[in-house]
């Protein structure tokens, strides 16, 4: 029996204690939503960050690498992009392979020594928090932020889906104990429940999916992508998945742009954002340190 309801306490005293237990209720929610959510701005220094695509160009063993130009170009190109990105104000800057297509789901270990070395040689010059994503495999990520000190990672880590570049099979309990062996205990996990090129293999509600996530697996950002890289995000799909897990924060993955930025703002907790930083707002431009500029000064005013 509740102490609460005790037929040998007064009334007066079971409505204070009723009230002192819902007080501490609420107060233990409080705790638990700060924790899931606070760390955001430890790690970013701000609530509802940018986090800016340095797209990385096609490296060795890539169908798409230009021998001629070599790793030399590689890294000139990501130190151009990543300083217009710097200096034009994010919050963060995510490291990704994203002209090595078509993607890999196992990436060969070239890829992951090239990428370190970029960000080896534009360490010095980094001052916002980074990290990396190295298409599509999160050994390989993890692995990757392991050698370069990343603050997160961002993958495909749940769910079976079928995609462009096959069957996509996950097993989140070998990932995050491979974390774990790496000694990765500070690094954040984004996982993407929403994928671009892929679809989950059984029909199942998102909300669903985005709850068993975050009840089975404790990623420390859901993310909500549109059909492919520079695709809107469905602010539908936003909106419930927000709703069904608001304890856990929401990033908008794909897509956002000046004038979406606001809306997008109004229900995620942040938001990664690449194709509109480019030249003209095209996926395989550089990036344009203008626009760059517009759209933080936008950020500024909205968040």
């Amino acid at each position: 029996m509740d102490v609460g309801e005790s037929p040998w306490i007064p009334p007066l005293l079971k409505i204070i204690i009723r009230t002192g237990k819902e007080h501490m209720d609420k107060c233990r929610r409080q705790y638990v939503h700060k924790n899931d959510m606070e760390w955001i701005k430890e790690v970013f220094k701000t609530t509802k960050p940018v986090i800016a695509m340095c797209h990385l160009q096609a490296m060795p063993g890539d169908p798409n690498f230009d021998e001629k130009g070599g790793m030399e170009k590689v890294v000139e190109l990501a130190r151009q992009d990543f300083l217009a990105l710097q200096e034009g104000g994010v919050d963060a800057v995510m490291f990704s392979n994203e002209f090595s297509l078509p993607y890999l789901r196992k990436v060969n270990p070239e890829t992951t020594a090239a990428m370190a070395r970029v960000i080896g040689e534009l360490k010095s010059e980094i001052r916002i928090p980074f990290g990396v994503n190295v298409l599509w495999d999160p050994y390989a990520s993890l692995d990757l932020a392991a050698a370069v000190g990343a603050s997160f990672i961002r993958e495909i880590m749940s769910g079976v889906y079928g995609s462009d570049f096959g069957l996509w099979d996950t097993n989140t309990g070998e990932i995050v104990r491979h974390k774990r062996k790496l000694g990765l205990d500070n690094v954040k996990m984004l996982f993407n429940i929403v994928p671009e090129s892929a679809r989950y293999l059984v029909d199942r509600p998102i909300a669903e999916i985005a709850k068993t996530t975050v009840f089975n697996n404790k990623p420390d950002v859901i993310c909500v992508s549109g059909t492919n890289a520079g695709a809107s995000t469905d602010m539908n799909i936003l909106s419930v998945v927000k709703e069904a897990i608001p304890d856990t924060a929401v990033f908008a993955n794909t897509g956002c742009r000046m004038e979406t930025i606001e809306d997008i703002f109004k229900i995620a907790d942040g938001a990664v954002v690449g194709t509109t930083f480019k030249i003209d707002g095209k996926f395989e431009n550089l990036v344009d340190p203008e626009r760059v500029k517009r759209f933080m000064d936008k950020v500024h005013q909205v968040r």
